[in-house]
């Protein structure tokens, strides 16, 4: 509050707590990550969306990125409330995304998968130095990516 040169007041007229704060800005974050992975409508555009997040322009900008991927250790320490909105978007995600992969449970399986893969893969992306090594977990995460994705397209047929 001091670095916008408002008061503590100031702060709390708006939020209950600094929970609070991220609690909002976690929910607005994972809003537009939802809106975002809602676009993809079919395996080819699932693709896309993964290949742009597992992309050297995501790792290398990650307070513009995904949420899950810079926050996932710190929304563990947070509150239960805030975990429980946590909790509320990853299902939706892992809904819509199980529905364009074949629905049912089958296809929310295969969209936790995908999901926790790519968010950790670009976490691995980002920890290590070596572009080459970052990129290899990249370009290895895609391709388990699509092999996942056209499995379970294929027990649809």
């Amino acid at each position: 509050m001091e670095d916008a040169a408002k008061t503590n007041g100031a702060f709390y007229a708006h939020f209950e707590s600094k929970d609070d704060l991220v609690s909002e800005v976690l929910d607005d974050a994972l809003e537009r990550q939802k809106e975002n992975l809602g676009r993809a409508r079919d395996k080819d555009s699932i693709m896309e969306v993964l290949e742009s997040y597992l992309s050297p322009a995501h790792r290398d900008h990650p307070g513009d990125g995904c949420p899950s991927a810079s926050l996932l250790p710190e929304i563990s320490r947070l509150p239960k409330s805030t975990r429980m909105i946590y909790e509320r978007h990853l299902k939706e995600i892992l809904d819509g995304l199980g529905e364009k992969m074949g629905g049912g449970s089958s296809g929310m399986a295969t969209a936790a998968a995908v999901f926790s893969m790519a968010v950790g893969a670009l976490q691995l992306a980002r920890a290590v130095p070596s572009d080459d090594l970052s990129g290899m977990i990249l370009k290895s995460a895609v391709q388990a990516a699509e092999q996942l994705i056209t499995s379970e397209s294929d027990k649809r047929r």
